[in-house]
């Protein structure tokens, strides 16, 4: 459900873009990443922390969902992790990974409310690309039809280029989830430049019918400026920075921080007047 609260007209720079803000507010849902929360207790074995436990108290802090990526070496999530969140959770659940036939097994053993597809390799530290759907495009309409007739939402991981936006949509996917490293990486220096290429890339997807979450990198230095500038965004998948800041402020406080920053941004509609 939306909750629209009235607010501010939008800035001169944002009337500049082709799709014009509606002085409107909805929210954008937060997913928590709980890769990290594995890292820690394989790095000693037994479990500790607690996985299962620490996703449930991240939905009783205010997590709207849970993202897992479970990997072939099983390095953070395990299959048996991913196996024994379902049943327990509450929010919605996302599974992301590259749908190799183990991985494609277990979404479909456990059927989420959605999958996100990721082309990292094997060996891959982290995801460092988004699909290119023009030379994927037969096998990723292959994926999206098997998971799509489970009844899964499927999302593809994809590089802010309008082009793979267009070919991805032909792919019969749901969502596109916009890999936001780059962002992440300029933000600090231009965060009007870092942003140009998202707004273009959402506004793709809008145009595209399709839904739009994005992830990798963002945190409360560059969360909210992201969120803002962002039309039709949906979804934000945060791990890594959350987990971080969470060290120091606790992880109650980190979810909330990170829910306040996501708690006030324009809606995009195509309107021809303003709000006055």
């Amino acid at each position: 459900m939306y909750t629209f609260v009235i607010r501010r007209k939008p800035s001169s720079r944002q009337k500049q873009h082709s799709l014009r803000f509606l002085s409107a507010s909805i929210m954008t849902t937060l997913s928590v990443n709980i890769n990290k929360i594995a890292t820690l207790r394989n790095a000693r074995g037994g479990n500790l922390p607690d996985v299962i436990k620490a996703a449930l108290d991240c939905e009783r802090f205010g997590a709207q969902g849970i993202t897992v990526h479970p990997r072939p070496d099983q390095r953070h999530i395990r299959y048996r992790d991913v196996l024994e969140l379902k049943p327990v959770l509450t929010t919605e659940f996302n599974i992301e990974g590259n749908p190799v036939p183990a991985f494609t097994e277990l979404v479909l053993k456990v059927r989420p409310a959605q999958v996100t597809l990721v082309p990292d390799a094997a060996d891959a530290l982290t995801s460092n690309a988004g699909w290119d759907t023009v030379k994927n495009k037969t096998f990723l309409k292959n994926i999206c039809k098997t998971f799509k007739e489970n009844g899964i939402r499927v999302s593809i991981f994809i590089d802010p280029v309008p082009e793979m936006i267009k070919n991805a949509a032909d792919t019969g996917c749901d969502r596109v989830e916009l890999y936001t490293e780059s962002y992440a990486k300029k933000y600090a220096c231009n965060r009007e430049a870092a942003i140009e290429p998202y707004v273009k890339a959402a506004e793709e997807a809008v145009r595209c019918g399709l839904g739009l979450n994005a992830g990798h990198d963002l945190n409360l230095d560059n969360l909210r400026y992201f969120n803002r500038n962002i039309p039709g965004l949906s979804e934000v998948s945060i791990g890594h920075a959350l987990i971080c800041d969470a060290l120091y402020l606790g992880l109650e406080n980190t979810i909330q921080a990170y829910r306040r920053e996501l708690s006030d941004f324009f809606l995009y509609l195509s309107v021809s007047n303003e709000i006055q």
